[in-house]
């Protein structure tokens, strides 16, 4: 019986340690601290940017005009030459003695002129007085208009000659550089010659060209101030050349002109935009980028660094009042700085968390921390 009691007892005593066990409450979770940013509204500039290509002002072909032998070159390639400094110098030999006989086909029908004027005058008061018939008269008429249409026929053949030996020394029409010299002296160079014997590239202003597509056209178009294209153009702010190493040029240029027409395979419109080039850095042929600002007033600035990015959608983790967070998506309308810029999902006055959310759960109480930073970064 003493050991059955005692079984009994012990049993009771097992019992009441496990009951006290499973009455036992669970520590209470503790609220998480984390820096919150109060989002309000401000200025930024977005930017697109777009390739271009570069080219002079200016760009001539030069291209003789006579057949003949490359006497001399006066140039090197690369070099800067000024309009009328002369480049290329034709053999004249042929030239020159085409325009000796010319002259000398003048003298001989100027010399003709004179013995039909004479004739004429010789002539003029025997018929009045009726010495000599009518009819010699009026042919000695005809060999004077004869001798007049030989010397004007004669004069052409002199200027003809005369510009012929002006084309033997190639001279610059415009100040730029000189490009590449395929043709070196003594080569024979006509007319016909499909290369050029170089390309002249005024600099001073160059061109850069870009395209829009029909949809960022009316946006761009859309956005500016003016009735007319040609006002909006006017109204236009400076725009940016990224060169090909990823450097701004050191000058911003302005879009002066958009095509009259659309690209019917592309489907996109191209702009002009020119930059001063006074110091030559740039080039014809030159590539890169220009990139256009666009000014956005009123608008909801945050930090790239409070958003996570979940299956291409972009989220901020939001404090209310009861200081819980919520995981919302926001819409991306560009990027400033640092900064995005948010269109949809975000109100100013709304509180986001700034950083150290990565192990947060939806619902989960916070201990609001003022943030290093009360705006994002421009």
């Amino acid at each position: 019986m003493k050991r059955i009691s005692l079984l009994l007892v012990l049993a009771a005593a097992l019992f009441l340690y496990g009951c006290s066990g499973n009455t036992a409450t669970a520590p209470a979770a503790q609220e998480i601290a984390v820096p919150v940013l109060a989002v309000s509204k401000g200025q930024a500039t977005t930017y697109q940017e777009y390739p271009v290509k570069v080219e002079g002002r200016v760009n001539v072909e030069i291209r003789p005009q006579v057949d003949g032998y490359l006497e001399k070159l006066y140039v090197d390639e690369g070099a800067f030459v000024k309009a009328g400094q002369p480049i290329f110098k034709i053999d004249d030999h042929r030239y020159r003695e085409q325009l000796n006989s010319a002259v000398g086909n003048l003298n001989a029908a100027d010399a003709a002129l004179l013995n039909a004027q004479l004739e004429v005058e010789k002539l003029t008061p025997l018929v009045n007085e009726k010495v000599v018939s009518d009819y010699q008269l009026k042919t000695a008429k005809a060999s004077l208009k004869m001798a007049e249409a030989n010397k004007k026929q004669a004069e052409a053949t002199v200027a003809s000659a005369q510009i012929n030996l002006g084309y033997t020394l190639i001279t610059a029409p415009v100040d730029g550089y000189i490009t590449r010299l395929p043709k070196k002296q003594g080569s024979l160079v006509s007319a016909t010659d499909p290369q050029p014997l170089t390309t002249l590239s005024d600099i001073a202003v160059v061109h850069a060209y870009f395209s829009l597509g029909e949809s960022d056209f009316l946006s761009f178009r859309n956005r500016h101030e003016g009735n007319t294209l040609n006002e909006k153009i006017k109204n236009l702010p400076p725009v940016s050349l990224i060169l090909a190493n990823n450097t701004v040029y050191e000058t911003q240029g302005k879009i002066d002109m958009v095509d009259g027409q659309f690209d019917n395979t592309t489907g996109a419109i191209t702009l002009r935009a020119s930059f001063p080039n006074s110091k030559g850095l740039l080039r014809s042929g030159n590539t890169g980028k220009v990139r256009l600002g666009m000014d956005h007033s009123n608008v909801i600035l945050i930090p790239q660094a409070t958003t996570i990015e979940v299956q291409d959608r972009i989220f901020v983790f939001t404090v209310d009042k009861d200081n819980k967070v919520a995981k919302k998506p926001i819409t991306i309308i560009g990027k400033s700085g640092t900064d995005y810029l948010v269109s949809e999902g975000l109100q100013s006055g709304d509180r986001i968390v700034y950083k150290g959310f990565e192990n947060l759960q939806e619902g989960a109480v916070v201990t609001p921390q003022k943030a290093e930073t009360e705006v994002a970064s421009k």
